[in-house]
């Protein structure tokens, strides 16, 4: 599984740098064709906003799985000196991220993605298929799945070795 995390790393990193590249190109070149050329580029400021949407939806997915992402980290500081407690909060926090990433994602933004191509819409100036553009929900729910799964595991190893230890220590007691 570590090696599967690594690769994903590595590629949704590369991605993120170069949608963020094309991004920063297409937002460049629509301030200088508006300012300078007097003749905005409606191409540039269309690409630029799907840019944004993909760099955002892939980037959440990445942070979450360099687990960067935005916490509120009170209970956690709260259970610090409570091993197994802060384990099982762990634990509670994956399958709530898990049902989230599932149900509201994948299932939620695939359905949607498939209507927007079953619609036929697209969009105005590049002449895409908006349900490629949507296709990054579904995409980045995948991503955040498979390092939620590996979260898990991981979570639930640990709380397994805490109560292996707890029981070997209080076995050690009464030698």
């Amino acid at each position: 599984m570590d090696k599967l995390i690594g690769i994903i790393n590595r590629g949704l990193s590369t991605f993120c740098i170069v949608l963020s590249s094309f991004l920063v190109a297409c937002v460049v070149w629509q301030v200088f064709s508006r300012y300078v050329l007097n003749a905005p580029s409606t191409t540039t400021d269309e690409l630029a906003r799907f840019l944004f949407i993909w760099v955002g939806l892939m980037g959440a997915a990445y942070t979450l799985g360099q687990k960067r992402h935005l916490a509120i980290e009170l209970l956690e500081q709260m259970l610090e000196n409570k091993p197994t407690k802060l384990g099982v909060l762990r634990l509670v926090i994956n399958i709530v991220s898990v049902i989230f990433a599932s149900v509201i994602m994948i299932y939620g933004g695939g359905k949607l993605m498939l209507q927007i191509l079953a619609s036929g819409q697209v969009s105005p100036a590049l002449n895409l298929q908006m349900g490629y553009v949507y296709s990054a929900i579904p995409l980045s729910g995948v991503f955040m799945l498979i390092y939620l799964s590996a979260d898990f595991l991981t979570n639930l190893r640990t709380l397994k070795c805490e109560k292996q230890r707890k029981v070997d220590s209080v076995a050690n007691q009464f030698k």
